[in-house]
C-alpha cells in the first residue's frame, strides 16, 4: 500500500480478506454470488475518544485480524488497496490464531 492514512477519533481502518474461491465442496464460486467478505486485517487506529471528560483508549492494535459487520464501514481505495473505515464499534471481535 503506497499511500497512507491516519484514522481520527474512535475509527479504524481495515483490509479486508480476500472472498472465498471455492466452497468446501471444491465448486468454484462465480464473482457475482461472493459474499462480501466480514473479516480483515487492521492497518491504522486512531487515538481513541473522549467521553465524558475522559479518554477512551481504543482495544485493537494495527495488525490484528478482526470481525465486523457485513455493511460496516465505508469503502475507499488507499493507492492500489481497497479498505475500510469504520468505527471501533462496528468491530465485533478480535481473532487470536
Amino acid at each position: 500500500m503506497a499511500a497512507s492514512i491516519k484514522p481520527l477519533a474512535d475509527r479504524v481502518v481495515v483490509k479486508p480478506q480476500d472472498a472465498e474461491e471455492k466452497t468446501a465442496g471444491g465448486l468454484y464460486i462465480p464473482d457475482t454470488a461472493k459474499e462480501k467478505p466480514q473479516r480483515g486485517t487492521v492497518v491504522a487506529v486512531g487515538p481513541g475518544k473522549v467521553e465524558n471528560g475522559t479518554h477512551v483508549e481504543m482495544s485493537v492494535n494495527a495488525g490484528d485480524t478482526v470481525l465486523y459487520g457485513k455493511y460496516a464501514g465505508t469503502e475507499i481505495t488507499l493507492g492500489d488497496a481497497d479498505v475500510l473505515i469504520m468505527r471501533e464499534s462496528d468491530i465485533l471481535g478480535v481473532v487470536s490464531e
